[in-house]
């Protein structure tokens, strides 16, 4: 049987990469409808081998589709999410609104499947912040085999996480330094060419960003509530593909060779790492991928179990797009649509 398939916001840079995941995976839709606002209508996008026109949000009927693949920020979710899975449709949201909804499960697939089958309380399902997507799948069998008590990590995002007007704005200030031109600063707070900014989302009243929030927040709910995590997360002059810096506190042994062999066989995860010039992952490298990548193992001699790793992720794909075709993939597979329209 085939389904059909909603992509919300599919004029952006995560809507178009579902598209082009859900063509690549050969996902088993019979139809596949681009939607977005009404400034969008007519646009064409593109589906595999197929040109889609853009349908407009506001006027579209859910009645009759299975899966909508939400990538409209926020606002346009709570607005909306809620009112799609009362019509039968299953909501995969990308944004931030439902993540820490105790009725939506939050899912990285090869992290916590299993929990899925709580989305027919609301028929949504939330999609982990970028940046906690590719740190979890790390974690996981690393948890699995020597219980995490602390995590700090340290984040090197790209700008496309924030969008394509701030992939735009490092195209262009990176033009200005070069000509000597005007260096125009909207999106961000300070100049991203040639620099690193220290604060994606808002602050908080203890000095901490949301994004870093997000973090914390996100690994407790879907791998262990009792992790301690703290992060630190900066914005870098990178157009695709977010990096980490980690430091894991495990309550029992667990040397880098041992982790290495547990990551080799960990599911979407490839560990390239070898101890010499360029033995390691980089953005660059990883952008287009579908894996998390694990580079620079190593023990931390400063704490009792510890251990040090780099990790490397395309953030449009496995932080965004790609998780979320992977869990319609897990609702189909699972044989679970048929609840969702009974539920509704």
């Amino acid at each position: 049987m085939g389904y059909k398939v909603a992509v919300v916001g599919a004029t952006g840079n995560v809507g178009r990469e579902m598209l082009d995941i859900l063509a690549e995976r050969a996902f088993p839709a019979d139809e596949v409808v681009a939607l977005a606002s009404s400034r969008s209508l007519g646009q064409e996008v593109s589906f595999g081998d197929k040109i889609l026109k853009v349908k407009t949000l506001d006027t579209y009927d859910f009645s009759d589709t299975d899966i909508c693949l939400m990538s409209a920020g926020g606002d346009a979710s709570k607005e909306w999410s809620p009112r799609i899975g009362q019509q039968g449709c299953v909501v995969i949201d990308n944004s931030s609104a439902f993540r820490y909804d105790a009725d939506v499960p939050l899912i990285v697939p090869e992290v916590n499947a299993d929990a899925v089958v709580g989305f027919t309380k609301r028929n949504i399902i939330a999609n982990p912040n970028c940046s906690t997507a590719q740190l979890v799948v790390a974690l996981k069998p690393l948890h699995e085999a020597a219980t995490i008590k602390r995590v700090v990590v340290s984040t090197y995002q790209s700008v496309s996480g924030a969008g394509k007007d701030a992939m735009d704005e490092l195209f262009s200030q990176t033009r200005a330094v070069f000509t000597a031109g005007e260096v125009v600063q909207k999106k961000f707070t300070k100049r991203i060419a040639f620099n690193v900014i220290p604060h994606i989302d808002v602050f908080m009243e203890d000095g901490y960003t949301k994004e870093e929030w997000k973090m914390v927040a996100e690994t407790k709910k879907m791998l262990d509530p009792k992790i301690k995590l703290t992060a630190t997360a900066v914005r870098v002059p990178v157009f695709i593909g977010h990096a980490e810096a980690v430091n894991v506190e495990f309550e029992r042994p667990l040397s880098p060779e041992q982790a290495t062999e547990i990551l080799r066989s960990a599911p979407g995860v490839l560990v390239i790492d070898k101890r010499e010039n360029g033995g390691y992952m980089t953005p660059h490298e990883a952008a287009g991928e579908d894996a998390t990548y694990i580079s620079r193992i190593r023990e931390d001699a400063t704490i009792e179990n510890g251990l040090n790793f780099w990790c490397v992720s395309d953030n449009l794909r496995k932080g965004a797009a790609l998780n979320a075709v992977q869990i319609a993939e897990v609702l189909v597979n699972r044989k679970l649509l048929t609840k969702a329209r009974q539920a509704a």
